[in-house]
């Protein structure tokens, strides 16, 4: 299972990223002892990885990964389909050619198939979970099942249901102190973080309103092939079905979700907003929607309007603005100015770090030490939920309450996982898929 994302924001070559030598030194084995997952085993200490979902973003993790000054080493790979995984293996192998040690995966741990991913997992110390959203909930399940340190991919779910199965997940997880991260890489990037510091001492006064962006042009296709099940070339064209990527408002525009609910230190109580598929009509593109405008509304009044499309030739903008009474944050540039535009804060771009590298460094650094410092997957998985709730308020034109939302069960997954078998959605006579219409569409009476 595969996971890829547009090549303008985050398909960067991975030799871009800062590649670190040093390797720590033994001894883990005297640190104190957090979980059954801090008891490395192999030479050396080595700490073992698993990646699960093994396309390019997939494969962008594991560089990263291996890249830190961790004793890592690649020792499983699980996806759906054997290409992906041999090309993702053969693309980690490049760019790790200064460190091919670190690339361990025997042919006997090269797992393919709808179940693999439980036994890549068996093999690792950690794993990373980057298949399409729609089965994060059953492998993050899995991995703490078998109590495993995480790094996975946002977002974490695609419907509701989903999102009961992570946040349960989550609490077993803390219990056993396993570290999770979560790729809303903004928390772990340097300029946000200074703004984000800056905000809590209070440069901006309290916030009263937000804006949050995530518009851009089109994305990739895969062409049908004769060959391919419906479920084969749903699976392969992930992006464009529901029950595998949740719409681009849950697969994209989460990141920019996420800073707000971040600043608010809160989460949405209600969504409405509207949407359709006024550029982006064709058979080949599935069910989703490419506009979405949501207002999300917390529980103290403050609004956060929030605003992603997928049309070419168009205007793009990918950011956050947090307007406070006393100036606004204007994060990409970042900036913090009062409302006569005085300057009050310039992040010094060239003190920006890779963030993809650090969320990776960082996690890594505290598995090494037996520290147990993250637990990214509540968050992430409220922020999903606020962004899915987006989704069904623009699909149906209804308010949708988060709490209501997230205790409705609404379940967008197959009764099977297997290629002969039927997904939630199939396309008509003439190829057509059915979507989501306002008025008509509904969730709740």
């Amino acid at each position: 299972m595969q996971q890829e994302e547009s090549k303008d924001f985050h398909g960067q070559s991975r030799r871009d990223f800062v590649k670190q030598s040093s390797m720590l030194a033994g001894g883990m084995l005297a640190m104190p002892v957090l979980s059954q997952a801090n008891f490395f085993s192999g030479a050396d200490n080595v700490i073992k990885i698993a990646l699960v979902g093994c396309g390019g973003r997939g494969t962008g993790a594991a560089v990263q990964a291996l890249n830190t000054k961790a004793n890592v080493q690649l020792v499983a790979m699980a996806d759906a389909f054997a290409d992906r995984l041999e090309n993702s293996y053969n693309g980690i192998k490049e760019e790790l050619a200064d460190k091919a040690s670190r690339v361990n995966v025997k042919p006997e741990h090269k797992f393919v198939g709808f179940d693999a991913y439980q036994k890549a997992i068996a093999l690792a110390d950690v794993v990373i979970l980057a298949t399409p959203p729609g089965f994060r909930p059953i492998h993050f399940e899995e991995a703490v099942k078998q109590g495993k340190h995480v790094f996975m991919e946002k977002p974490v779910a695609t419907d509701p249901a989903g999102i009961k199965k992570v946040l349960d997940a989550a609490e077993i997880a803390k219990s056993k102190k396993l570290n999770v991260v979560v790729g809303l890489q903004r928390r772990y990037q340097a300029s946000y973080r200074e703004l984000y510091k800056r905000f809590k001492d209070g440069i901006i006064g309290d916030v009263v309103s937000m804006q949050v962006w995530w518009n851009q042009g089109s994305l990739w296709i895969k062409p049908r092939k004769p060959e391919y099940t419906e479920m084969e070339y749903q699976m392969r064209n992930w992006y464009y079905f529901n029950w595998l990527c949740g719409d681009h408002i849950v697969e994209q525009h989460i990141h920019n979700i996420d800073v707000g609910n971040w600043f608010m230190n809160d989460y949405p109580v209600t969504a409405t907003g509207m949407g359709g598929r006024a550029v982006r009509t064709g058979k080949d593109t599935g069910e989703i929607f490419d506009h979405h405008y949501v207002e999300y509304r917390y529980g103290n009044g403050v609004v956060m309007n929030s605003q992603c499309r997928h049309w070419k030739d168009s205007a793009s903008r990918v950011d956050e603005e947090i307007v406070g009474l006393k100036g606004r944050i204007i994060c990409d540039r970042g900036l913090i100015q009062n409302h006569k535009g005085k300057v009050l804060y310039q992040f010094d771009k060239t003190k920006e770090n890779q963030p993809y590298q650090a969320e990776h460094d960082e996690l890594f650094a505290a598995i090494s030490k037996g520290e147990y410092k993250f637990w990214d997957a509540e968050r992430a998985a409220k922020t999903t939920l606020t962004a899915i709730i987006g989704r069904m308020a623009t699909y149906s034109g209804q308010v949708i309450p988060f709490d209501k939302a997230l205790l409705s069960g609404i379940n967008l997954q197959p009764a099977t996982y297997a290629f002969d078998a039927q997904p939630p959605v199939v396309p008509d006579a003439d190829g057509n898929y059915a979507y989501a219409k306002p008025g008509i569409t509904r969730y709740f009476s």
